[in-house]
């Protein structure tokens, strides 16, 4: 089955859900730290757990500030009318009130990469309900949250794919975003050929994303082939057999009946407390300036800006090595081992001082791109020193015109017919023997160096 949307009619939208990174949940003061702790419920009071007669405090201002800062983001429309948050009702283990406290979209109509952005509000999280135990850990119930409801503009995994991590990207240079435990959970809507829209719940990577759609668009396709009718309904993604699988018929907003919180009063955003959200770098503006402060490529810019941590790296990486060099090397070679294995950066065992290390001994010429690749290959898994490497296993360049001249003198003894296959003409044989050269060398010296020494011997 084809998994273009021109082929199958395949519309796909998002609800993201992403925590915020505040010392507070979003109407209490309880701690938001709950994914560092290993005992459920201590970071609770009677707000969070829902008590009868508790009232919920003033709005976190840090959160609210976060969503709006997300909007504009997002080139969405803010505006100051009213926005009243609203209880939305549901009865589930890990609701403890029996609702939701979820605003009015804080912003509306944005884009990003192309995809539409239907709305942004923010929300409270509910707490974490083990269906297996029968348990319900109430110490994220209360954290804030953001919600970014996309249209059904993608037509394919892969598609959701590159605006996820577009999206999650940009989210981190906020620094208002909880980066441990996964950063979003998402619910994908998926339809085929205008037929009814299926929901998948929570799911936790953009790598569940891409298998959980994979599936549920062939899924759906299977279904229309044999006649059969797709229900709109919720489905959930199970990670270890990767299909979905029926919970429930899906709600429709009347399902939940909406209605303003009396406890909370409507907010309203003075063009001011707009003017007053300060965007952070983008980016956008992180790549121009990486440019003008290290004067590399716009290519490897470019590259670098589209995982932050890699950037991050890079900059604390560049003031002490040379930059080019760095840039170079992050974006072809780093990646290219990280790409390889199938992991991110922070997965790897790379980190500041082994980079460091693996630039300078090539900044100084101590040993060759061909080494510097094996010792990356290397300490990408193990974490190992590059210069104890070196210096142990005696790895630096070779450059004494005596051992290299026996080398070579070695290779062309050895090899009589790429002696004579050079001589009449065959260019390749030169190639051939110089890869015989660097590998008696164990690739300590230079390939241009040992191109001229055995131009200079063979003529």
């Amino acid at each position: 089955m084809q998994e273009s949307g021109e082929m199958t009619g395949v519309k796909i939208g998002l609800e993201i859900h992403v925590p915020l990174n505040t010392r507070q949940k979003l109407f209490c003061d309880c701690p938001t730290n709950y994914y560092e702790l290993d005992t459920p419920n201590v970071n609770i009071c009677p707000v969070c757990t829902g008590m009868p007669g508790a009232k919920p405090w003033p709005i976190n201002e840090r959160a609210l500030e976060s969503a709006v800062m997300v909007a504009k983001l997002l080139s969405c429309k803010v505006s100051t009318d009213n926005k009243f948050v609203k209880r939305k009702h549901y009865d589930y283990p890990d609701l403890p009130s029996g609702y939701q406290r979820t605003s009015e979209p804080v912003g509306v109509d944005g884009s990003l990469g192309g995809v539409g952005i239907w709305e942004i509000h923010f929300e409270e999280d509910p707490g974490r309900y083990d269906l297996a135990a029968g348990h319900v850990d109430y110490n994220r119930s209360g954290v804030p949250l953001i919600e970014i409801v996309t249209a059904p503009d993608m037509h394919s995994p892969d598609e959701v794919r590159v605006f996820l991590k577009e999206l999650i990207n940009l989210l981190k240079y906020t620094e208002r975003i909880v980066e441990a435990g996964g950063v979003m959970r998402a619910d994908c809507n998926i339809s085929l050929g205008g037929g009814n829209r299926v929901e998948i719940k929570n799911i936790n990577s953009i790598k569940g994303a891409y298998k959980a759609i994979s599936y549920e668009i062939i899924r759906q396709g299977n279904l229309r082939k044999r006649g059969g009718t797709v229900i709109q309904e919720t489905r959930g993604y199970n990670e270890k057999s990767m299909i979905t699988t029926a919970l429930r018929l899906k709600e429709t907003a009347d399902d939940y009946r909406y209605i303003p919180d009396p406890d909370i009063p409507p907010l309203s955003f003075t063009s001011e407390y707009l003017d007053r959200v300060i965007l952070p770098e983008t980016p956008q503006s992180r790549r121009t300036r990486l440019m003008e402060k290290y004067s590399i490529s716009e290519n490897y810019a470019q590259i670098l800006v589209k995982t932050k941590e890699l950037a991050d790296l890079f900059e604390r990486i560049a003031p002490k090595t040379d930059a080019r060099i760095a840039a170079d090397w992050m974006c072809r070679e780093v990646l290219r081992q990280l790409n390889y294995r199938g992991i991110e950066l922070e997965e790897s065992k790379l980190n500041e001082r082994i980079l460091i290390e693996l630039f300078n001994l090539l900044k100084e010429n101590t040993i060759t791109e061909n080494t510097g690749k094996k010792i990356l290959e290397r300490v990408i898994d193990s974490g190992e020193s590059p210069e104890k490497i070196v210096s142990a296993e005696c790895l630096g360049r070779v450059t004494g015109e005596g051992e290299l001249s026996a080398a070579a003198d070695a290779v062309l003894a050895e090899n009589p017919k790429a002696v004579e296959d050079y001589k009449a003409g065959k260019k390749e044989a030169l190639n051939y023997m110089m890869g015989q050269v660097m590998r008696r060398m164990k690739g300590r010296a230079d390939s241009k160096v040992i191109m001229e020494l055995l131009r200079e011997k063979l003529e």
